[in-house]
């Protein structure tokens, strides 16, 4: 397969060999380049040798570079060909959940093994040949893979797809490669969950010591369900048993292993009632992006920064909007900063989630329409605090496609975005 080259770096290695955009890359070495994984992982000696087609010429020129350095060259796309595409139907797919009416790009349900080793994406396998697998073998390629269950039949059955089941061997086939996994399980009340997550868990503890992390988070389910398979949110009591059943996974696993592996995410906690566990359950915070031990290291980070915060000299009134989840916790460290410093107001709003239903409780799927409608008239102080989150990356847009700037026109406010980190956060409260 022949990848076109769409510019060479000035000054690069390529660019001195005479590399020029339009010249299609063949081979490096004896190696077919099929993709960026096949280009980084052949490109990464110091003297490499490419073969290239220019119009109707073969060219075979050798590079020297410094061992993994960049060889200067650029494609058309990062993937250097297209994403691929989830081909399941799973039963709590959240895109599948979503209105009609969103930019094109949200409704993309990627499931590419490339982007979970560069960018830590979670794939289900089920679109991986036997030549892929091999190849994250060779390569020695770090996974995250969506597992949801180790039973074939239900998981053919819960993703919609006939193949799902037997594609769970590449797990024993990567294990035995030496290959690290991190693995997440999307909790299905009625389907997945208790004797079937005793099954998984104790599965996929046998492939120890290549797991890394196991991560269990709760169905989300929004308002837009019609023809859809039906699905109940967790209780607290189911929240509580499913914790339950983790922790005494957990204990074994120390035991066995010196870690916990398996982690229930923050939400199971909240809806359950329970608190949070200490900073050092967590271990080195494997699963945070799932929202795993998210709000525990969000509140050490605060309480943190409070403690070694200096004063603030002057009045300062602010607001902050966050979703249902959150908000108990705002309002706590809102509460924290507010005593410490008497000059500082801290306004704190419960954003629900009308646009998704009320279900949807996390910040990061608020829209700037309910936003705009929620906070319209209520006092702001001079500059309100939302969580990036909200705001797709690298741009200002919202979900419902409105900007940073169409926020603050319609309520007449300046806006300040905050990662999820608690000192940045208490740095945004006190303007610095």
């Amino acid at each position: 397969m022949a990848v076109r080259i769409t510019g060479v770096k000035k000054g690069s290695p390529a660019a001195r060999c005479g590399i020029r955009a339009g010249d299609m890359l063949l081979k490096i070495g004896s190696k077919d380049i099929a993709d960026v994984l096949d280009y980084m992982y052949y490109s990464a000696e110091g003297r490499i040798r490419l073969t290239l087609k220019r119009g109707d010429k073969f060219l075979i020129l050798t590079v020297r570079k410094g061992e993994y350095d960049d060889t200067g060259l650029e494609f058309e796309t990062f993937l250097m060909d297209k994403k691929q595409s989830c081909r399941n139907k799973c039963v709590f797919c959240f895109i599948d959940q979503m209105p009609r009416g969103m930019r094109e790009t949200l409704y993309f349900k990627d499931d590419d093994a490339r982007l979970s080793f560069l960018q830590g994406n979670y794939v289900t396998l089920t679109n991986l040949t036997q030549r892929d697998i091999d190849r994250i073998i060779e390569m020695k390629l770090g996974i995250n893979v969506s597992v949801h269950t180790t039973n074939p039949e239900l998981r053919c059955r819960m993703m919609n797809n006939r193949f799902a089941g037997e594609k769970l061997g590449y797990l024993r086939q990567m294990a035995d490669g030496g290959i690290s996994m991190n693995c997440q399980i999307v909790l299905c009340p009625g389907l997945n969950d208790g004797d079937e997550l005793r099954r998984t868990l104790t599965d996929l503890g046998e492939l120890m010591p290549h797991i890394n992390s196991i991560a269990v988070v709760p169905v989300g389910l929004t308002k837009f369900r019609s023809g859809l398979y039906p699905l109940n949110l967790f209780d607290a009591e189911g929240a509580g048993k499913n914790i339950d059943l983790i922790e005494e996974f957990q204990q074994d696993f120390l035991n066995r292993y010196g870690t916990r592996l398996v982690y229930p995410s923050d939400e199971f906690y909240l809806t359950a009632g329970r608190p949070l566990p200490c900073g050092e359950y967590y271990e080195d915070y494997p699963q945070y992006e799932n929202g795993v031990g998210m709000v525990r290291s969000l509140s050490d980070e605060f309480s943190e920064a409070l403690e070694n915060a200096p004063p603030l000299t002057e009045k300062r009134e602010i607001a902050v909007a966050t979703g249902a989840a959150a908000y108990g916790l705002i309002c706590e460290f809102a509460d924290n900063a507010q005593r410490k410093f008497p000059q500082l107001t801290c306004h704190v709003y419960k954003i629900v989630n009308v646009f998704f239903g009320e279900t949807i409780t996390v910040t990061g799927l608020l829209t700037a329409r309910d936003i705009i409608a929620q906070l319209g008239g209520k006092n702001l102080g001079t500059e309100l605090l939302l969580s990036d989150a909200m705001i797709m990356r690298n741009s200002d847009l919202f979900l419902d496609d409105l900007r940073i700037a169409d926020v603050e026109r319609a309520l007449d406010i300046k806006i300040r975005t905050v990662p999820n980190d608690g000192g940045k956060l208490l740095c945004a409260m006190l303007g610095k």
